[in-house]
């Protein structure tokens, strides 16, 4: 969690998101984060670390969006199979689909293909989710959804080949 001191420097670096590891942190606390961020992002990991998604919700406000990472491949949340936690998330939190970490998922899971699920996840949504990239790039951008891109040192370089090459979408990084 940010400290004040922290705060100021999320604020100074422009930082206006920032994403919290259940299993590290202690979700409860997202009403404490700094006014400036204005969205937090819930990682998933594994279904041991899943926060109630109810008092998940109850801790959106008008300043700030809460997303949870939703892995298509996971069940639970497959579009093309098992998506009752998809399915029960109330309305008021985004999501940031993604393929799944190899370190949350079975090995059943990890032989679901991505694309078509991230594909009909997206489908399946009203308002504008987030599509994560990581090692399913261009499956994410065929999805048509704002791109999710972790922060690395490569990532400027991505992103500046994306907008030679004509994107003009969104991108959250």
């Amino acid at each position: 969690m940010l400290s004040s001191s922290s705060d100021a420097h999320a604020a100074v670096a422009g930082i206006d998101a920032v994403a919290v590891k259940p299993a590290e942190h202690d979700w409860r606390r997202i009403t404490d984060l700094v006014a400036g961020v204005s969205t937090v992002t819930v990682d998933y990991e594994g279904h041991a670390h899943m926060p109630d998604l109810d008092a998940l919700a109850a801790c959106v406000d008008d300043g700030r969006a809460i997303r949870v990472t939703t892995p298509v491949r996971v069940d639970g949340f497959d579009p093309l199979g098992d998506d009752s936690l998809a399915a029960d998330m109330p309305p008021e939190l985004g999501r940031v689909l993604v393929a799944g970490h190899g370190a949350y998922l079975s090995d059943d899971a990890a032989e679901r293909a991505v694309a078509p699920r991230l594909g009909a996840a997206v489908d399946g949504l009203d308002g504008d989710p987030w599509v994560g990239t990581e090692g399913v790039e261009r499956a994410a951008l065929a999805t048509g959804g704002t791109q999710f891109e972790l922060l690395s040192r490569g990532t400027q370089r991505d992103l500046d080949g994306l907008r030679a090459a004509g994107f003009d979408g969104d991108i959250a990084v």
